[in-house]
């Protein structure tokens, strides 16, 4: 396997419409605007191809192989970047079921992860924010790590970056970041959205970032915005506030090793006392 090498990541803060073709036109422009910059990973927001909410979620949604599927390997492809697709509603084979699903696609515009949203959304903040992402969702049930010539990536979906196993067990086994589309709203986005980012980077000494769309105060979900890069020390080195923008970030595979060699966490742990999250995991 080859030494993870140094990149640089771009998140994409996509305004999302109810216009699903002109999302995917958008999300394609944007893609090529971050390969021209410089971008060799490429993130897009959760739900960048429709808008977000249990209501919209079986009217959205796709096949695996769906026409917002075509759209990313194309994307993929003409940027010749590694693309992380945000997410999209997809609908299960059978047809009874629904998911938040992330497809991962390579420079060649083929397929190389798929990740299902683990953890659903179902909270509820009294007089503030209730969603119940179960009331349509199905949740998925595997981790996704996705080998790419710039070091092995993780990926989750929002509520996803709330369970600190999925980041553990990526950087246990070999990730060098962890990226989450996400949606955070005006409740969750001030209180939880960077602390999240910095406790996950900081505890495992990897980068991790998260993109959201860009807030449309109209919507029937507002989101937070902000997307956000941490670096391995937990120090936000990029973002943004909630309008429409491209965030850039350089991923220096030596920052990882220079975390960990200076505070060694890693080789201190005491898996006499308490249990490997990761043992016994396969990829």
């Amino acid at each position: 396997m080859a030494k993870p090498k140094s990149f640089t990541l771009a998140l994409v803060q996509l305004l999302v419409t109810a216009n699903k073709d002109a999302n995917l036109k958008n999300a394609r422009a944007k893609v090529l605007e971050a390969s021209k910059k410089g971008a060799k990973v490429v993130v897009l927001p959760e739900c960048f191809n429709s808008p977000y909410g249990t209501q919209h979620f079986p009217e959205y949604a796709e096949p695996l192989e769906g026409p917002s599927a075509r759209a990313l390997s194309d994307m993929a492809r003409d940027a010749g970047v590694y693309l992380v697709g945000g997410s999209f509603p997809e609908k299960g084979s059978d047809g009874s079921k629904f998911y938040n699903t992330c497809t991962v696609w390579d420079p060649k515009g083929t397929r190389v992860g798929v990740h299902r949203k683990i953890h659903l959304f179902d909270i509820d903040v009294p007089n503030k924010i209730r969603f119940q992402e179960s009331e349509t969702l199905s949740p998925g049930s595997s981790l996704t790590h996705v080998q790419t010539e710039h070091g092995k990536i993780g990926v989750g979906i929002c509520y996803d970056i709330r369970f600190p196993e999925l980041a553990m067990i990526a950087a246990r086994k070999g990730c060098v970041a962890m990226l989450y589309p996400g949606a955070f709203n005006m409740t969750t986005g001030p209180l939880h959205w960077e602390l999240l980012q910095r406790a996950r980077a900081v505890d495992n000494q990897i980068y991790v970032a998260a993109c959201s769309p860009a807030r449309d105060a109209g919507a029937g979900y507002v989101a937070w915005g902000h997307s956000t890069v941490v670096d391995p020390m937990g120090s936000v080195i990029a973002t943004t506030d909630e309008k429409e923008d491209i965030v850039y970030a350089d991923v220096d595979i030596g920052k990882i090793e220079e975390a960990r060699m200076s505070i060694p966490v890693s080789t201190q742990r005491r898996f006499d006392v308490y249990r490997n999250v990761a043992d016994g995991i396969e990829e």
